[in-house]
């Protein structure tokens, strides 16, 4: 059985790789190169896995869930510089795929047991990451 929890948070980041100059990143970031930044009102969905619990007929509570995404990932990103703010993205260009990376690696040590299946970070109606056990 899988379930699955849903939150929002905005966040504002740069892509761009220090190795790079500035026409490289350009050419391969576009305009998320920009040097001030853009944002994105992202879609964040947490799937957990497991049996169903005969005493609860959960296979988690949800409400824990959502507690431990809001301590562990929206309290760090909601309405921070990805680039700046964000300890578990220092020295990581903030790409979709990479924050979905980090969210999923801290969920999953935070949820325990196995259990986090699946993360889904979407940037847009039209990008979206994807990270599986």
């Amino acid at each position: 059985m899988t379930v699955t929890r849903r939150v929002t948070f905005s966040a504002g980041h740069r892509l761009h790789n220090p190795k790079f100059d500035e026409q490289k990143n350009r050419e391969i970031f576009g305009a998320c190169a920009n040097a001030s930044g853009h944002g994105h009102n992202y879609r964040l969905e947490v799937q957990v896995t497991g049996p169903v619990n005969a005493e609860t007929g959960m296979v988690v509570n949800l409400k824990e869930i959502k507690q431990i995404i809001e301590e562990e990932v929206i309290s760090k990103v909601d309405h921070k510089n990805l680039n700046t703010d964000v300890d578990f993205m220092r020295n990581v260009i903030p790409t979709t795929e990479n924050l979905a990376v980090k969210i999923f690696e801290i969920l999953d040590s935070r949820i325990g047991k196995g259990l986090l299946s699946r993360v889904v970070l979407w940037e847009s109606e039209n990008n979206r990451a994807e990270v599986c056990r």
